[in-house]
C-alpha cells in the first residue's frame, strides 16, 4: 500500500459534498436526549437516531455516497459487495436507486429478518449470495467475483467515499447540539464510521473525545492498535454482527489509532441487557451492534458525570427470533441463569423435593433435561435455574449438597456449557 493511501483523512470539503449527495436519499435522523440515562449519568444523554434511517442503519451513507461516485461504466459493469447485512441494505437501495446491477455475498448465518429487507430495498436490481461463517469469508468470496467479472467492490469500511459517506453523521450531530460536545460513543466493526466520525469532529470540534466501542468477543481494531499492527483474529464471537470481522481496513486504523481517544470493550451478555432496556424502558429497537455505544457508559461512568455525552445508536436491524438468546445471554451476564448437573435418586418424589427443599421461593426451573435409568441409584439432569439476585447461587448449591442433589456446575465449563446456550 503506498504511504498517500495509509495517510488519507476525510476533508471537510468531501464530507461536505457527500453531504450534498445525500439529500433525499439519507434522512436526517434526530439528535434526541435521553431522561433515564441521563439521569442515571448525571449529564446529559443523546441519542443520534441512525436505527431511524430508512434502511434502519447509517451504513446508506457510505454505500450511496461510493455507488454514486462511480463512472458510466462502471455502473455498467455492475458492482458486488460483502456485508453481514447492514452494508447490504444500503447496497441494495443505491442499486435500486441508481439501477445499477449488484451481487451482494452475506454470511450463511446472517439473520432472515436482514437478508428479506435487502431483497426488498434492492428489487431485481440485486442478487444475494450467502456464503461461509463470518463477514470475512463472504469478502474473500466477493473479492474473487470481482476480479474475475471486472465489476467494482463497494467495500463497507475501507473506503474513502464511503468513509466520507459515513462521516456525515458526525457533520449532522455537530450542527444539531448547540453545545459543546465531550464525549461520543461510536460502535466499531470494521471502522468506516469511527473514522469518517473521528475525522469530522478532529477539524470542527478537536476538544471532543471519541470512544470506540468494540464487542468483547471481537476486538480487531483494539488488537490492531495495542499491537501498532493490522492483524486477522483467529477466533471471533459472531454475535454482535454488524460489529464483528476479524480484519480491520488500513485506512480506518491510520485514522483510528491517531483520533481515537480510547477504545471500550463489552461483554456481548452487557450488549444483551441494554437491548433488552431500550426496548422495555425506551421502546427503541436496536440491534446489538446499535446498543453497543451505549452499552459502554457504565464503564465511563466517573468520566462522563455531568458532561454532554452522545451515543449513536447505529442500526435497528435485529430479528425477533434472536430474543430468546438475547434474554439468555442478558440472564448469564448479570449472574441471574446457572445450569447444573443434578443427581435425582431414582424413587418417585424426588423431583418434588427438589422443588420443595431445595428451590428458594423466588428461584425458576428454565432447563429440564433428565432420562430415568433403572439400574442406578441416581439419575443425572441438566437443569438450568434462574435466581432473582445473585447472591441467591450461594445458598441454592449449599441446599443442593447437603440433600446430595449436587452433581456438578456447568456455567464455569465452556466445553460442556457451550452445547446448553
Amino acid at each position: 500500500m503506498s504511504s498517500v493511501e495509509t495517510t488519507y483523512f476525510p476533508t471537510l470539503r468531501k464530507v461536505r459534498e457527500a453531504s450534498e449527495t445525500l439529500k433525499g436519499v439519507a434522512v436526517l435522523t434526530p439528535l434526541t436526549s435521553n431522561i433515564r440515562y441521563s439521569k442515571k449519568f448525571n449529564g446529559k444523554i443523546q441519542f443520534k437516531r441512525e436505527d431511524l434511517q430508512q434502511v434502519r442503519s447509517y451504513k446508506i451513507r457510505g454505500a450511496y455516497n461510493k455507488i454514486h461516485s462511480l463512472s458510466r461504466d462502471q455502473r455498467r459493469k455492475g458492482i458486488v459487495c460483502a456485508s453481514a447485512g447492514n452494508h447490504a441494505q444500503g447496497v441494495a437501495y443505491a442499486c435500486a436507486k441508481l439501477e445499477i446491477k449488484g451481487a451482494i455475498y452475506m454470511p450463511a448465518p446472517t439473520p432472515k429478518q436482514k437478508i428479506e429487507q435487502v431483497k426488498m430495498f434492492g428489487g431485481n436490481y440485486i442478487e444475494i449470495i450467502l456464503v461461509g461463517d463470518t463477514f470475512d469469508d463472504a469478502f474473500d468470496a466477493a473479492k474473487a467475483d470481482c476480479k474475475s467479472s471486472d465489476k467494482t467492490f463497494i467495500h463497507p469500511f475501507n473506503d474513502p467515499k464511503t468513509i466520507e459517506g459515513q462521516a456525515t453523521v458526525g457533520l449532522e450531530i455537530i450542527e444539531q447540539c448547540k453545545d459543546h460536545i465531550d464525549y461520543v460513543f461510536v460502535a466499531i466493526g470494521g471502522g468506516g464510521l469511527a473514522s469518517g466520525l473521528s475525522s469530522i469532529f478532529q477539524v470542527l470540534s478537536p476538544k471532543t473525545k471519541i470512544i470506540g466501542v468494540e464487542p468483547l468477543g471481537a476486538p480487531a481494531m483494539k488488537t490492531a492498535i495495542d499491537n501498532k499492527e493490522i492483524q486477522t483474529l483467529d477466533h471471533i464471537d459472531k454475535f454482535i454482527d454488524g460489529a464483528s470481522v476479524k480484519r480491520i481496513g488500513f485506512l480506518n486504523y491510520e485514522i483510528c489509532k491517531t483520533l481515537l481517544h480510547d477504545i471500550v470493550l463489552v461483554d456481548e451478555g452487557k450488549v444483551c441487557q441494554t437491548i433488552l432496556d431500550l426496548y422495555n424502558k425506551e421502546a427503541i429497537v436496536a440491534e446489538p451492534a446499535g446498543a453497543l455505544s451505549i452499552a459502554a457508559l457504565d464503564d465511563y461512568a466517573e468520566a462522563i458525570d455531568g458532561k454532554n455525552v452522545v451515543c449513536i445508536v447505529s442500526g435497528s436491524n435485529n430479528d425477533i427470533s434472536r430474543m430468546a438468546e438475547i434474554k439468555e445471554r442478558a440472564l448469564l451476564y448479570n449472574k441471574l441463569k446457572h445450569y447444573f448437573i443434578v443427581k435425582f435418586p431414582q424413587r418417585s418424589g424426588a423431583l418434588k423435593q427438589f422443588v420443595a427443599e431445595i428451590l428458594g421461593p423466588t428461584d425458576d426451573i428454565a432447563h429440564f433435561q433428565y432420562t430415568k435409568r433403572n439400574s442406578k441409584e441416581t439419575g443425572p439432569a441438566v437443569v438450568g435455574i434462574e435466581i432473582e439476585k445473585p447472591e441467591d447461587l450461594d445458598p441454592l448449591i449449599k441446599r443442593m449438597k447437603a440433600h446430595h442433589f449436587f452433581g456438578e456446575y456447568l456455567n464455569d465449563k465452556p466445553h460442556l456449557f457451550e452445547f446448553l446456550t
